[in-house]
């Protein structure tokens, strides 16, 4: 079953000289279990797959994107591809209950032809085939960014996407327009689909000095570094070199974390627009950026003057900064 991926029917388990008596011994024993009649399975009970199994089909959309890895924000309903003449449907939790559609935690059913179920393996429909059913259920984000993951992971190269484009309905093929292949992370794939959203100009990982990038360049002048604790807490006087030199382009540097970015985005939105404001306030008054700095004068030669004064056995007691009653009458 392992070498299967976890998951295997029993006739292919038979084919590689498992007994009846073997299967029914390794159930008794806990080493395997039961998804479904004539399934067996060495994962968790509650992994996708085994529940997505149990139902009667595989993994698809959001769910098949969750199990590979993508980039996705926040838990989703069970997504389960069924032939489509698929009976016998099981509740996800228990193989001796009938499928409910009204079942608390419920499962999103697509019933699927016989081209998607020949792509893809025991658990899962083909990459191409989940990320197909992702534009067209989930909002414009999240498909986002499962494209942006799935071209930058090269999980897909630019023929599959351009391919998928095709497929789709003419009505969801302006995504096109929406994803980039350079991107970098999920906070960052998050926060450039909501600034276009509000209609800001987003560029995205802008060259500044040598050899580094500006994750998202918005309207010119905030530049939004979204940081993930996983590949920044090691970095940490990489990334104020990396903000000092962004400053000294007369760009405002903005470093969010991944979980503000998720979780807090009206106050990271509030931020880069404020930052905005504030540039677009400069700009309009005429402000180049670069501020004028003078240096203080100080009157060095009176100053010294001033303390050999103080330190003169002929300076009057009490006179404070006035000079000696000597120098006065020579004056």
């Amino acid at each position: 079953m392992d070498s299967l991926g976890g998951l295997a029917q029993k006739q292919q388990l038979v084919a590689r000289g498992a007994r009846d008596v073997d299967l029914t011994r390794a159930v008794r024993e806990g080493t395997a279990s039961r998804a479904r009649q004539g399934w067996y399975t060495t994962l968790p009970d509650a992994d996708p797959r085994v529940r997505a199994v149990r139902v009667g089909g595989r993994l698809t959309g959001i769910s098949a994107i969750i199990h590979a890895g993508g980039w996705v924000l926040g838990s989703h309903p069970l997504h389960v591809s069924v032939p489509d003449n698929a009976a016998r449907l099981r509740s996800q939790h228990d193989r001796r209950v009938a499928f409910d559609t009204s079942a608390r935690g419920g499962v999103v059913l697509h019933w699927d032809g016989i081209a998607v179920g020949e792509r893809g393996d025991v658990a899962s429909v083909g990459l191409l085939d989940a990320l197909y059913r992702v534009v067209l259920d989930e909002n414009l984000e999240t498909s986002v960014a499962a494209l942006d993951w799935a071209l930058r992971t090269a999980a897909i190269d630019r023929v599959d996407f351009e391919s998928l484009m095709l497929r789709l309905p003419e009505d969801y093929r302006y995504i096109r327009e929406w994803v980039d292949e350079n991107c970098d992370s999920l906070p960052e794939s998050l926060s450039r689909t909501r600034l276009r959203l509000r209609g800001h100009s987003v560029v995205s990982q802008v060259s500044i000095g040598a050899a580094e990038h500006i994750d998202l360049l918005v309207d010119e002048c905030v530049a939004v570094e979204t940081d993930g604790e996983e590949f920044h807490l090691t970095r940490f006087d990489r990334d104020r070199r990396k903000d000092m030199s962004i400053t000294m382009e007369k760009l405002y540097a903005f470093r969010p974390t991944a979980r503000m970015v998720f979780y807090e985005w009206d106050s990271v939105l509030l931020a880069i627009e404020t930052a905005i404001s504030v540039h677009k306030f400069a700009s309009s008054t005429g402000n180049s950026g670069h501020a004028t700095f003078r240096p203080m004068r100080v009157p060095g030669n009176r100053l010294r003057a001033r303390r050999r004064a103080a330190r003169s056995p002929e300076f009057s007691r009490g006179g404070g900064n006035r000079r000696p009653r000597s120098a006065l009458n020579e004056g």
